[in-house]
């Protein structure tokens, strides 16, 4: 059709639409701020859902719902579902987040969360229970992409790297914290309210809730500067959630009474179908990036949360069995946690390629150095785990740094199920030596706890050497990462 025909002049240059004003200096700063104050609280306040301290107050449990010994399995497959939840949630709210608006995404899944948080009160049976816990993982799991990608709108190396450290730090500090506020008590049915192990941390959905509400008025109304998503990337970001949610589904019947043999063998098989989606997805244009985003985020999600939340838990039950209160040095691990931070900002000034290797080199090694760690000595702890918090902080972060909003919200879907696997794997262990050494009094039993979770850190420390291996080929793959413009 001829310009004339459209109602144009002839001769007359047709104009383009006029393009959006960009943001002003204050109004980027503000937004930015809001991003920030969204990851310092949303990503911990998801994370806090993962452990379960409910085996802190089982006899008070058992006591109020009137479960008998062969309840206690199923009470603790109940409280265990957040975890298998948020697996299979991740997937799907990360590809409704890119294909509607994160924000709605991420204030759906505060009110998942919080409903799940709420109903806690009326969970007076089993299933019940199950159901609450289901609930909180769903929430904490639409909230995970969608924080992610109003980070990444604001294309900030900084941003980015604050969202790997906060990640990293929720990981390693959440078992410890879960673990202090549910204490095991020294008379087994002295526990005010059991229902306390359901909800350790109502406040920071509440703090999370209000940061999302900070963000709102400080983005304003601009237009989202990532690329519209299309088809293909959303195929790509479906792309883990039918092994994700077949894994979790094999993890929670395993629970039910399989040996744990069985159960490794569930564990072993989960790692390398996740290793084999990440190196797929390094070759493809959506989900890849230069730096091997997908294979760091299984190694962080592998070697954090089940590395430290099995040790928190060990020296709450060795102060327990000395006579003392069943208390968990926090110092360690909030040092890991800032640690984590640290490292990952500090990623920001160095080459990319080099702070993953670099990274990966601490978390190697942070590895064996767990074998000599004392449970009752917090500063025997504080070296590995400050090791392993700045090498996880600094490879994931540095591994972002050129990766797209696709190739980082596919990470993102691997991350948990490789939390999934590593617990799994390190609670088999544990299970196999009670059976074999059939420990007498408690500090055999704890004896026995701790040889299956050092086998754990041998396995733990081949595997990070593996996954070390499969980001070690440099890819010439370019990405739009957070900071590109």
């Amino acid at each position: 059709m001829s310009l004339h025909a459209r109602g144009h002049a002839p001769g007359v240059p047709v104009q383009a639409p006029p393009a959006a004003r960009p943001e002003s200096r204050a109004r980027r700063r503000l937004a930015a701020a809001g991003a920030l104050l969204l990851t310092l609280t949303a990503v911990p306040a998801a994370v806090l859902t993962v452990p379960d301290a409910v085996v802190n107050v089982v006899p008070a449990v058992a006591s109020a719902l009137d479960l008998g010994d062969s309840g206690i399995g199923g009470l603790l497959r109940a409280t265990g579902l957040s975890l298998p939840a948020l697996v299979v949630a991740v997937p799907l709210a990360a590809v409704a987040a890119r294909r509607f608006s994160a924000w709605p995404v991420l204030a759906a899944g505060l009110a998942v969360l919080l409903s799940g948080l709420g109903a806690v009160t009326f969970a007076d049976t089993v299933p019940l229970v199950g159901t609450v816990r289901a609930v909180q993982g769903v929430g904490a799991g639409m909230m995970l992409p969608a924080c992610l990608i109003l980070v990444w709108e604001r294309r900030n190396h900084t941003l980015a790297a604050a969202f790997a450290g906060t990640l990293v730090g929720a990981l390693l500090l959440a078992m410890p914290l879960a673990l202090t506020a549910v204490p095991m008590p020294a008379d087994e049915l002295a526990v005010p309210d059991w229902r306390v192990a359901l909800v350790p941390f109502p406040w920071a959905a509440v703090a999370a809730a209000v940061a999302a509400l900070a963000h709102v008025l400080l983005r304003g109304r601009g237009p989202s500067s990532l690329p519209v998503s299309r088809h293909t990337e959303r195929g790509q970001l479906l792309l883990p959630f039918v092994p994700a949610a077949g894994f979790a589904f094999l993890a929670v019947v395993a629970a039910a009474g399989w040996s744990p043999g069985a159960r490794l063998i569930v564990a072993a098989f989960a790692l390398p179908a996740l290793l084999g989606l990440a190196l797929a997805a390094g070759r493809d244009s959506i989900a890849g990036s230069p730096l091997g985003c997908a294979a760091v985020m299984i190694a962080t999600g592998l070697l954090c949360y089940p590395v430290a939340g099995p040790l928190a838990g060990l020296a709450a039950a060795d102060a327990h069995d000395r006579g003392g209160a069943a208390v968990v040095p926090l110092l360690p691990f909030a040092a890991a946690a800032l640690a984590a931070m640290a490292g990952a900002l500090a990623s920001v000034l160095a080459p990319a390629r080099h702070a993953v290797h670099t990274g990966q080199a601490l978390v190697i090694a942070a590895l064996p150095l767990g074998l000599l760690t004392h449970l009752d000595g917090r500063w025997t702890m504080l070296v590995p785990l400050t090791l392993l918090g700045t090498g996880a902080g600094l490879a994931l972060a540095a591994s972002l740094r050129d990766a797209g909003v696709g190739a980082a919200l596919f990470g993102l879907s691997l991350c948990f199920p490789a939390v999934l696997a590593g617990q799994l794997l390190v609670l088999s262990l544990q299970a196999s030596r009670l059976e074999r050494l059939r420990p007498v009094t408690e500090a055999d039993r704890i004896d026995a706890l701790r040889d299956g979770y050092d086998v754990w850190l041998i396995a733990a420390g081949a595997a990070a050497v593996l996954l070390a291996a499969a980001t070690a080929r440099p890819s010439r793959k370019s990405a739009a990462g957070p900071g590109a413009r």
